[in-house]
């Protein structure tokens, strides 16, 4: 069992909108994930939710918007900011400015781990099915 994740060798996943450098896949906790979140200058990812999955943002650097609801009423975040995005709440975040917005995600599973989604990589599969994307290109070893 592991304790410590070293940030230094993260698998990278380049999504059309965003990338997520995994820290902690799910398969390796009882109710948890660990990713790191980069945005470039315009980009976000889609409007979407998780009806499984309480997420906590630290902001670590760059500025954004957070678009939460139906409403996608907004909230500026900065560097040292927290976030909660509740289960099955609608959101999305913009990268302001033209500095890359980069922020730690955590992934908490009030039920435990999804079943039908054991990995993130069943995760990210899911998905890309449901965006379209290629997982192929995606993925990034």
């Amino acid at each position: 069992m592991d304790y410590v994740f070293s940030t230094q060798a993260m698998k990278r996943y380049r999504f059309p909108t965003h990338v997520n450098d995994l820290v902690m896949d799910r398969s390796q906790a009882t109710a948890s994930e660990v990713f790191v979140v980069e945005l470039a200058a315009g980009e976000a990812p889609p409007l979407h939710q998780h009806h499984d999955t309480e997420q906590i943002f630290y902001i670590l650097e760059g500025h954004g918007r957070l678009e939460i609801g139906p409403e996608a009423t907004p909230y500026l975040v900065n560097p040292g900011d927290v976030v909660r995005i509740p289960p099955a709440t609608l959101h999305t975040i913009h990268c302001l400015g033209t500095a890359t917005l980069r922020y730690l995600a955590v992934d908490c599973f009030p039920n435990g781990r999804p079943p039908a989604e054991p990995t993130w990589d069943s995760h990210v599969q899911t998905m890309c099915q449901e965006q379209g994307w290629n997982y192929n290109e995606i993925v990034k070893d």
